[in-house]
């Protein structure tokens, strides 16, 4: 669904909610800050995000709020709501009725009735609880979502794994080989994502899809999008039979290359498999010169976080999750 200036909205107190009337109007957005402000411009022209899902508050001249959805690729519905900042300025009463209303104005012209609301996302830093200035605005937009019937999801680790780290040496326990195709790759995918520790996909299969319609999701939503080599992506196995223990994701995403996807099958489990596999995949990117490798994990995984840590990756940020439940669907 999309907007045109009869979607500005003129609230008491003179507040005018509006999106933005085209790429031009991006150094308006740009005047509240946040850590993906960077993309924006790229984001524009390659269709990830239209102007019509960028929204701003306005007392005056002067931006008091602003929200942007994003989405994969140019023409996509938006997929996740993931740019949400209110002026620092203002006072916690403020932000509260300013970020309500522009949540919800902007929902109403964006989002079709009826359909559940794209998930919202934010990069946090790491001791974002422990500054209490930071700590104030996060509330605040945390706040303004509960405020709109979205519900806390999961928080996880945003990892980093940067140049001149020693890269793990290979303990000769596994030997590797790239991925087939794309069911090779889900093949391995179903079974671990059958004890999966990741709020994520225990949500999908908490909505009734099985596992492997939960691994087919995601390979089609996301892997299937990477431009990276896919020799990258690497299946391990046993030397002396050949039987898989688990897989790995190297890639690059839009934005960073990344470690996308591990897991070890649950048959071998408690071996310490993890370790190995993560090592491989850090291995292949560091191999490619990249300037960085980032990864994610869930906060309650601590099995994984563990792992990367041991791999030499350092917590950069932490990242949050809100979700909306389908209409009239509770904790879906």
């Amino acid at each position: 669904m999309t907007t045109s200036s009869s979607s500005t909205t003129t609230h008491p107190h003179g507040l005018v909610i509006r999106p933005l009337a085209g790429p031009g109007e991006l150094d308006l957005f740009l005047r509240l800050t946040y850590s993906l402000d960077h993309e924006l411009a790229d984001d524009l022209a390659t269709g990830r995000r239209v102007p019509e899902w960028m929204w701003v508050a306005l007392d005056g001249d002067r931006l008091v709020g602003r929200l942007s959805w994003w989405t994969n690729a140019a023409g996509g519905a938006p997929q996740q709501l993931d740019f949400f900042d209110l002026a620092p300025e203002l006072s916690p009463e403020e932000r509260a009725a300013i970020g309500l209303r522009l949540l919800e104005t902007a929902t109403a012209a964006v989002i079709p009735a009826g359909t559940q609301r794209p998930e919202f996302g934010r990069f946090m830093p790491a001791d974002w609880r422990e500054v209490p200035e930071t700590r104030s605005l996060l509330e605040s937009v945390f706040g303004a979502l509960v405020a709109t019937g979205a519900r806390p999801f999961v928080e996880r680790l945003r990892l980093e794994w940067r140049p001149g780290t020693p890269a793990p040496e290979p303990k000769g326990r596994l030997e590797f080989r790239p991925v087939r195709d794309r069911e090779d790759l889900v093949a391995l995918m179903t079974p671990v994502m059958e004890g999966t520790l990741d709020a994520h996909g225990q949500a999908d299969l908490a909505s009734g899809l099985s596992a492997r319609e939960a691994a087919e999701l995601h390979y089609d939503e996301e892997f299937a999008h990477y431009s990276s080599p896919r020799e990258w992506w690497q299946v391990a196995q046993l030397p002396e039979t050949g039987e898989p223990v688990g897989f790995v994701v190297p890639a690059r995403n839009n934005y960073h290359h990344t470690i996308a996807y591990i897991g070890v099958l649950p048959a071998h489990r408690g071996h310490g498999y993890i370790d190995d596999i993560l090592a491989e995949g850090t291995r292949i990117l560091a191999a490619a010169e990249v300037p960085r490798i980032r990864a994610a994990t869930d906060l309650g995984n601590v099995p994984m976080a563990a792992s990367f840590a041991r791999a030499g990756y350092v917590t950069f940020e932490r990242a949050i999750n809100y979700v909306w439940d389908t209409p009239g669907v509770a904790g879906s």
